[in-house]
């Protein structure tokens, strides 16, 4: 053809070998993303064959990133990012510096040069969110505490390595590299990135808020799908690409925002649902641009430093994270799930590792070491999921450590002694305090209706209690937390999660502990609702069943029969 069509074959090839490669990896019972990993590979410059434009591949995946990020936020509200503040903040930091140290003094070990071994270390700290959130939709964890306390996690090392961008140029010729071009005073640099990043912050909480949900509303008004999903999905790229040229604040980080405050819309769901195909087929290209970074010779060159690498992203970061939210005193599930979000690296770890070679600060051997990390633990990532519970059963069962710390004494997972006895003889027992548990409580608050909430969010139960609400934290599929909430003595079970597996087991426990206990339970669809409300004798509510039924009475309540 006369006319250059790199965007066009590039997508197709993609694409194309990545359903190929997907399916025989879903076959072999592997997850789908390892087929794109190999995807890419295959069509990278590292292997014979056809090449694809890797800087245009690297674009499409950014796109990618930003409306999987836009995604997140349209889920995440602000309340919910600063309800887990407490545990993400000071554990994303802690994990970051113990992941850099650890790889720094692998590299060290190594022969490598100070700064180089401490970039090196700073490129194994930071997880992938696009990986994360992959791995909570396939899974069922993107909706509950455990996968709201890793996004904010990430969030925060997201901040975090936004910072480490900026700094690296003017520290590069202290760090035995060469001066980068946004030289100057250090903190006059750190001053003026916390600015920008603080501005764009305030100006999404303050002018954001007010515009993005006016604007959807306005275009929803006209009736046109296209429009709807055009104004989507430019709002998520112009809100990214400004943030990145006016605040030095990353794509994700400025799409995340955009959705966020694009929650505020009645129409927020919507968004999401018309954005949902795009978010998917872009995000597949993620994961095949990795794979054409990754040059496997290195894997024949050097395997003991690719597995030394990988242990530091695997066992090194899951270790500490785990440990870090068991000191926080959440359950043991939870560490569990926070440590294997983070057993890998990503996005952010790539752009570090390209800034590096710039700055003189990182060979072509490290940041081949990097990829390989990077594209093995990404492809593993996905399977460790699935080994959560049966390695918290396992250690259960054989740690004595591990009972200990599922018995031992938390202040939040008892009710104060000085709780009002009246409110634990025929009341309600609301397991789940999110959106849905949070109406439920407010019309039972309202009707002097005593209830008990059970919630695994320890913020969000010390919260309750500060304002007089009776609360226990713990995962309420473990029969001390029904217990706690006085379950023997209830007179009906609420259940707001969506987890069919989790409810099965904590109606069991309500049925041994309570046999003639009521429950209610909010299913997912009507052929879940009806499977287990026969064998469980449960009362289910269908959130399309329940909108149809009131739409019906209103109907029904406004016209002449």
């Amino acid at each position: 053809m006369p006319h250059d069509i790199s965007l066009i074959t590039t997508i197709a090839a993609g694409l194309g070998l990545a359903l190929l490669f997907g399916l025989i990896a879903a076959r072999l019972a592997m997850p789908p993303l390892v087929g794109y990993l190999l995807a890419g590979v295959v069509i990278g410059p590292a292997t014979p064959g056809f090449v694809a434009d890797v800087a245009l591949a690297g674009q499409l995946a950014e796109i990618g990133v930003i409306l999987l990020m836009f995604g997140v936020g349209l889920h995440f509200s602000m309340a919910e990012l600063m309800s887990v503040k407490r545990i993400a903040v000071p554990g994303a930091v802690v994990q970051i510096s113990v992941a850099t140290a650890l790889g720094a003094a692998t590299a060290r070990l190594w022969g490598w040069p100070p700064g180089q071994a401490l970039l090196f270390g700073l490129c194994l700290s930071v997880a992938s969110t696009v990986v994360l959130l992959r791995a909570l939709e396939d899974h069922g964890g993107s909706g509950n505490v455990n996968g709201r306390i890793a996004v904010g996690w990430l969030i925060v090392e997201d901040l975090a390595m936004v910072l480490v961008l900026v700094l690296l140029p003017p520290l590069a010729a202290s760090l035995g590299g060469h001066a980068g071009a946004a030289g100057g005073d250090i903190g006059l640099t750190l001053l003026l990135t916390l600015g920008k990043v603080a501005a764009f912050v305030a100006l999404m909480l303050v002018l954001g808020r007010r515009l993005f949900p006016r604007l959807l509303w306005l275009v929803a008004r006209t009736g046109s799908r296209e429009l709807f999903t055009l104004c989507v999905v430019a709002v998520a790229l112009c809100v990214a690409l400004g943030s990145a040229r006016l605040f030095d604040v990353s794509f994700a980080l400025g799409a995340f925002f955009a959705g966020m405050m694009m929650r505020e819309s009645e129409f927020s769901h919507r968004a999401a649902d018309e954005s949902l195909p795009l978010r998917d087929a872009f995000s597949v290209l993620f994961f095949v641009s990795v794979g054409m970074l990754f040059d496997p010779a290195v894997l024949l060159n050097a395997p003991l430093q690719v597995l030394a690498v990988l242990a530091i992203i695997m066992l090194g970061k899951t270790v500490a994270a785990v440990a870090l939210v068991l000191l926080f005193r959440y359950p043991l599930h939870t560490a569990l799930t926070v440590g294997v979000s983070l057993a890998q690296i990503g996005e952010f770890s790539f752009i570090l590792a390209a800034l590096g070679r710039e700055l003189g600060l990182l060979t072509a051997h490290g940041q081949s070491l990097i990829l390989a990390g990077a594209l093995m633990s990404i492809a593993l990532n996905s399977s460790l999921f699935r080994l959560i519970n049966p390695l918290q059963r396992w250690l259960l069962q054989r740690s004595p450590l591990a009972q200990r710390l599922a018995l031992r004494d938390d202040p939040l997972a008892e009710l104060p002694l000085d709780t009002d006895r009246g409110l634990l003889s025929g009341q309600v027992v609301l397991v789940g305090h999110g959106r849905i548990g949070q109406r439920i409580a407010a019309q039972l608050a309202a009707r002097a209706i005593p209830y008990v909430v059970a919630d695994e969010n320890r913020e969000l139960v010390e919260a309750l209690r500060r304002q007089q609400t009776a609360a226990v934290s713990g995962d309420a599929a473990g029969e001390a937390v029904l217990i706690q909430a006085h379950i023997q003595h209830a007179s009906m079970l609420v259940l707001t999660i969506t987890d069919p597996v989790k409810a099965r087991r904590m109606i069991s426990i309500a049925r041994m502990l309570n046999p003639g206990i009521e429950i209610l339970w909010q299913a997912k669809s009507e052929e879940e609702g009806a499977l287990l409300g026969s064998e469980q004798a449960v009362t289910m509510f269908v959130a399309g069943e329940c909108l149809a039924e009131g739409m019906a009475r209103h109907i029904a309540a406004r016209l002449p029969h």
